[in-house]
């Protein structure tokens, strides 16, 4: 069993994360002894599983479906490729807006180099 600064140093996050957690619903109310939290060994992998869908851009909503799909054996993983499907076509049209913010940012350095009253034109 961990304690609640133990979970939280070998799942990479701080302890009020876990509480946050814990509060949503996404971790088990844990056992309690006399002063501590104690947390199954496993709780580290959900935490982390929790923190790299987040970093996928999944909501935690949709990180809690994913966390049910995956401790079913039985779950449909269809719904796990359509999730997944939905957040790379995300990420592509946002990759696809950086790229068009970046070609700006290019031209409008490229124009303050050229003129010093950029800022008074129509460039920005």
């Amino acid at each position: 069993m961990l304690t609640i600064g133990q979970l939280a140093k070998e799942a990479g996050v701080g302890v009020e994360t876990i509480r946050f957690y814990e509060r949503e619903g996404l971790l088990a109310e844990p056992r309690r002894s006399p002063g501590n939290r104690q947390y199954p060994p496993d709780a580290a992998g959900r935490v982390r599983f929790l923190r790299r869908a987040q970093w996928l851009g999944f909501t935690l909503r949709d990180a809690q479906e994913l966390l049910a799909l995956r401790d079913d054996p039985d779950a449909d993983r269809a719904s796990v490729r359509e999730k997944a499907a939905d957040k790379l076509a995300d990420i592509d049209v946002r990759i696809a807006d950086l790229q068009v913010m970046r070609a700006e940012l290019a031209w409008v350095l490229t124009a303050c180099r050229q003129s010093d009253n950029v800022l008074t034109g129509e460039i920005l």
